[in-house]
């Protein structure tokens, strides 16, 4: 997500990005950014976009709107599909405009995220809060008066899940931050459910826990990738305080889960043999690279060899995957 604090990206680290940031705060020091910039309309429209986080949205479009199918049992209205798009989007870019004002000290330290425009002085720390806030209103009105409430409340609960729960209490604290955190990425499922429904079922409980498992083996490895830049701001993220080793393990075991869980729709009737073919061959080959992953750790391999982003570009590809059977899964049974 809406919502999640989950980054879906593959995000190479920038060589002397902290230096150019902490060049751009100048006397502020890295808890404030500058006074935006003079720079043309048309970037700094960009920079409000770039708030957004777009690419990650992309992603939770991709779990949000397969579920409608699926709950349909066919194709439901367009025109809800258009709105609970724009609704999720919305929703999910005022958490992320959110989560960069209250992140943006340590974003400002962080080669990865050096770039972002409340660093680089794009957008100030007031028209972030604002952007973010307004967002988040106007998503809930719309979702309330377009779609349903349930819908409405689920996307509300998990903006502030992300912002409160995760950015604000959980990321600087515990090495479970992304775990539980990460709850505020799977309610876009259960959103898609609720608005063509306007009530909940087992199904979307079901894919709920998909993406719950999911959550950590996608992330980890991008945080064994950039674990420096954690560390050296103090957010205790499990590659940062724990082995290779230890991560791998705690990868494998939650890729298991997840698997497992992806089985159950069928046995439940609410899938048929197109979805169990997918998520089989999808969830094995997920394994396989898994298992490869934590081979290289026991074996003590680091550096580029360690091969750590293979699993987190899989991790999307699985996603998409998925999601898709999903939606395609009620045309051929």
């Amino acid at each position: 997500m809406s919502l999640s604090g989950v980054c879906v990206t593959a995000v190479e680290s920038r060589p002397g990005g902290t230096s150019q940031a902490l060049t751009a705060l100048g006397e502020a020091g890295p808890g404030a950014s500058p006074d935006p910039v003079h720079r043309s309309f048309g970037a700094r429209v960009k920079g409000f976009v770039a708030l957004t986080k777009p690419r990650i949205i992309e992603l939770l479009l991709i779990t949000t709107v397969p579920v409608m199918f699926l709950a349909q049992q066919g194709v439901p209205d367009l025109g809800l599909v258009l709105l609970t798009c724009v609704g999720g989007y919305l929703s999910a870019g005022g958490a992320n405009a959110l989560n960069m004002y209250i992140d943006r000290d340590i974003d400002a330290l962080m080669d990865r995220t050096s770039q972002r425009p409340l660093v680089t002085g794009l957008v100030s720390p007031r028209e972030c809060l604002a952007f973010g806030i307004t967002l988040a209103v106007v998503s809930t009105l719309l979702f309330g008066l377009t779609v349903n409430w349930l819908s409405a409340w689920l996307s509300l609960g998990a903006l502030l899940f992300y912002v409160v729960v995760y950015t604000m209490i959980l990321k600087r604290r515990t090495s479970q931050n992304i775990v539980w955190g990460g709850i505020a990425g799977c309610l876009p499922v259960l959103i898609g459910w609720s608005s063509v429904t306007d009530s909940m079922s087992w199904a979307p409980v079901i894919l709920f826990l998909v993406m719950f498992f999911w959550t950590p083996p996608h992330y980890w490895p991008l945080s064994m990738k950039v674990k420096e830049d954690y560390a050296r701001v103090g957010v205790p993220m499990l590659p940062v305080i724990a082995s290779n080793k230890v991560v791998a393990r705690q990868i494998v075991i939650y890729s298991w889960v997840m698997v497992a869980v992806s089985l159950l729709l069928t046995p439940l009737g609410y899938t048929g043999w197109f979805y169990t073919v997918v998520a089989l061959a999808a969830g094995g080959f997920w394994l396989w690279e898994a298992h490869g992953l934590q081979n290289r750790a026991k074996a003590e391999v680091t550096g580029g060899k360690l091969k750590e982003m293979r699993l987190f570009h899989w991790s999307i590809t699985y996603v998409s995957i998925l999601f898709v059977a999903v939606a395609v899964d009620p045309f051929l049974r």
